[in-house]
């Protein structure tokens, strides 16, 4: 077995001095109160607060964490953007069109000043509008206008009474089924002669019928003429009326008139003046015309000023935790009578955060706002009118018209903070995103593992610990911070800029150390509250390495065995990752039925492990260049897996465990391996390197270690190598192993012992693992045509 590919025990885990640190506490240091190593991501932040060109709103990707929507907010602070002019809007009433409430757009502070200054008027017109109506002089007025319509109806009534009296005749009332009636009668020897009288004298014959024909005709005439009258009275009657009226309504536009003027001088926004002059015809409708008794001018002309405005230069900054369509647009309440519910007026109008942020920004998180019905859709629509609508937060009751606000303008910067998922889902569903959010601010998830990186994982301890009122930390506990975030981010070189999990690494290591009565927190604090966490999310390894230990799950970890190899797994718990090794078998003989993956024949497997397992054929076919075609039939299981499987990173096991049952070679039982390959037999790099290498490990110590174990891990991995301390002593101590391999060549020869050979003129050396294969691949085919 070679060994040249073995890592060396320094190799597995890379430890940071804490006396490049330069300092012995975290008191001698500055916090960072800013965001550290992105200035990429920042630049383009930066240029969408400054610029005003249409579609400027920005997606922030890649930042986590609870605290990344303040963040942001309090960069927007700091940049301190350009200031729109602010406005107060308000809505009143539509006279015309109760169901349209009117807008009104005034200057920051003038709202609220408007408002009082209409309730004062509504006061005036409450108070002193009636009580005027009643004073001395408009009821000298009113007497000396009816006294003029009473002379001039006399002047009609006169002359007409003086003929009938010369005529003998008279006016007298009558009450017949339409009501009482004014007639024309005669009157004959001085006794006016009423209907009834008429028909007993008529007969009683005391009138001829020549005096009776004669007095009809004239009575008709006169008839006629009285109705001619009664037209020029009523018409004299309803103009002194509205004369009447008309003085009244002089005397109450008037005294409005006087209130309002210099209202319009101080408020000049036409849709103020509007409204006020509105107020004049409305009054003078609800006082002479309609007469309501429920007429109340304080509820009917108040002004609803949705925000209030500071008269500043800081642009509103908004953070919207709760995205819902009514948290956003606002709402219109609904009100209620005695007998069931009313149409909402004006004062039931709301606002919500988008009218908040009017004129600065606003920050959502792209998941929240997405699972709220109809969150997104009004969002996308207020950005693309540049008009908020505010409409009914709930169906309206049945019959009941629904209010319909004015529009009100907007203009505002949204910063929209998501994954990469729902960035490019956006970007390809819905076909307003890229013109609308044109600015992509991608914030990176590691920071460069130099001085650089560790200054200002320093200053962010620095901040963590004065923002929470934490002991200081040694530079010792600093240092295993930054391997945490080595380990966390996993990658060669790179430290994990997601501090959210350092921060609670840290807190907790306070805890410990605070309850040890430490005055500092060291290293060893920091390492306790590592284990601590990872413990809590232990259970599930716990009872793996238990079913192990009883023989519940078979797992070999010495000894040799041809056709099974010990693949490795891991599992999630919340952030905390375990890994475990899964052993995987494989048999073999001659047929035509190729290579068989179980799982995927029961349905178990997942479309990434499907895919790495049509890649392991295409190896096969790749590393054995045969004349003939390769005729078996094997088939390949992961032993007491009854959940799914994904993933490729298990291919390259199963290639060397399928190489083995074809050749008859036993593998080494005390290795592991985890990788995934191509097509042309390079291992590729694989997730969750450390917590797999440290599963088996885990696995191997509960059962001893011999100094014969260890884990093949790809070449593309050996940067990430972060292990636990135990099993870098392990391998310092020769007892555990690290391979990382570039080839399934290098793979093979580890677990089976043996070279695999050099391919030279499509042969392979005859004891090398690939010549034996070539052999028995042979004789399948063989055995294959003799059955045939």
């Amino acid at each position: 077995m070679s060994n040249n590919n073995q890592l060396d025990w320094q190799e597995v885990r890379w430890q940071c001095d804490p006396q490049v640190l330069g300092y012995a506490t975290t008191e001698e240091i500055e916090p960072i109160h800013q965001v550290v190593g992105q200035d990429d991501a920042l630049e383009a932040l930066e240029f969408a607060i400054e610029c005003d060109a249409y579609g400027q709103n920005v997606y922030v990707r890649g930042l986590s964490g609870t605290g990344r929507m303040s963040m942001v907010s309090k960069i927007l602070r700091d940049v301190k953007p350009k200031l729109t002019e602010k406005h107060e809007h308000c809505y009143v009433a539509n006279f015309s069109q109760p169901d349209r409430p009117k807008l009104i757009t005034l200057a920051a502070g003038e709202g609220v000043l408007f408002r009082k200054a209409v309730n004062q008027l509504a006061a005036f017109i409450a108070d002193d509008i009636k009580k005027s109506l009643e004073s001395d002089e408009i009821n000298a007025q009113k007497s000396q206008a009816e006294a003029a319509l009473q002379a001039e109806i006399k002047a009609l009534s006169d002359p007409f009474e003086a003929e009938l009296k010369e005529a003998n005749m008279a006016m007298v009332n009558v009450n017949t089924p339409q009501g009482q009636q004014t007639i024309i009668v005669p009157v004959i020897e001085g006794q006016i002669i009423d209907p009834n009288t008429w028909q007993q004298k008529v007969t009683a014959g005391e009138i001829d019928e020549a005096t009776q024909a004669k007095l009809m005709d004239e009575q008709q005439a006169y008839s006629k003429k009285l109705e001619d009258l009664g037209r020029k009275i009523n018409q004299v009657r309803d103009q002194g009326m509205t004369n009447i009226r008309d003085l009244m309504e002089d005397h109450v536009a008037e005294l409005l008139q006087a209130e309002i003027t210099p209202l319009c001088q101080r408020f000049k926004a036409p849709a103020a003046i509007s409204f006020l002059e509105s107020i004049v015809n409305d009054v003078i409708d609800q006082i002479f015309y309609r007469r309501q008794k429920d007429y109340d001018p304080q509820e009917r002309y108040d002004v609803n000023v949705l925000l209030t405005q500071v008269d500043d230069e800081k642009a509103p900054v908004l953070v919207e935790r709760v995205p819902t369509l009514q948290n956003l647009l606002g709402s219109i309440e609904s009100k209620w009578s005695e007998n069931g519910p009313v149409m909402a007026d004006h004062m039931s109008i709301r606002s919500g955060s988008l009218l908040a942020a009017n004129g600065g920004f606003i920050v959502l998180d792209a998941r929240d706002l997405l699972t709220e019905p109809g969150a997104w859709k009004t969002l996308i629509r207020t950005l693309k009118s540049r008009c908020l609508e505010i409409v009914p937060a709930e169906l309206n009751w049945p019959g009941q018209p629904a209010l319909k606000p004015e529009p009100i303008p907007v203009s505002f910067r949204v910063i929209l903070m998501g994954g990469s998922g729902l960035y490019y889902a956006l970007d390809s569903q819905d076909p307003d995103f890229a013109e609308l959010f044109k600015v992509l601010s991608d914030f990176d998830s590691v920071l460069p593992r130099n001085e650089q990186g560790f200054a200002f994982y320093s200053g962010v301890i620095a901040k963590i610990i004065e923002e929470d009122g934490l002991p200081a930390f040694e530079n010792t506990a600093v240092a295993k911070l930054i391997e945490h975030g080595a380990r966390v981010c996993s990658q060669g070189g790179k430290l994990t800029a997601k501090f959210a999990r350092i921060a609670d690494i840290a807190r907790e290591g306070a805890y410990l150390a605070e309850k040890a009565g430490a005055k500092w927190v060291s290293g060893e604090h920091i390492t306790g509250a590592i284990r601590r966490t990872k413990k809590r999310a232990g259970l599930p390894s716990r009872k793996f390495q238990e079913s192990l230990h009883d023989g519940t799950i078979n797992v070999d970890t010495e000894g040799y065995v041809v056709g099974q190899i010990n693949g490795l797994a891991v599992i999630h718990a919340g952030p905390i990752v375990y890994g475990f090794p899964s052993r995987i078998t494989t048999s073999i003989g001659p047929g035509r039925a190729g290579v068989i993956d179980i799982e995927g024949m029961a349905g178990k497997s997942g479309s990434i492990h499907t895919k790495g397992f049509h890649i392991l054929g295409g190896l096969l076919r790749h590393m054995l260049p045969v004349e003939h075609p390769l005729t078996f039939s094997a088939s390949i299981a992961f032993e007491q897996s009854y959940g799914g499987i994904d993933g490729d990173s298990a291919s390259g096991a199963e290639f060397c465990c399928l190489i083995s049952a074809l050749t008859g070679l036993p593998i080494n039982q005390g290795f592991s391996m985890t990788g995934a390959i191509d097509q042309h037999g390079r291992v590729q790099a694989i997730g969750g390197v450390n917590e797999k290498i440290e599963g088996f490990y885990d696995t191997c110590a509960a059962r001893g270690l011999t100094g014969e174990q260890g884990v093949i891990i790809p070449q593309a991995n050996a940067a990430e190598l972060m292990l636990r301390s135990d099993v870098q002593q392990a391998c310092k101590d020769g007892q555990f192993a690290i391979h990382a391999v570039a080839d399934i060549h290098q793979a093979m020869s580890v677990l089976m012992n043996r070279s695999t050979g050099a391919l030279i003129d499509g042969e392979y050396p005859d004891d090398s693992i690939m010549g034996l294969a070539m052999k028995k691949a042979k004789e399948y085919w063989f055995l294959t045509q003799a059955k045939g």
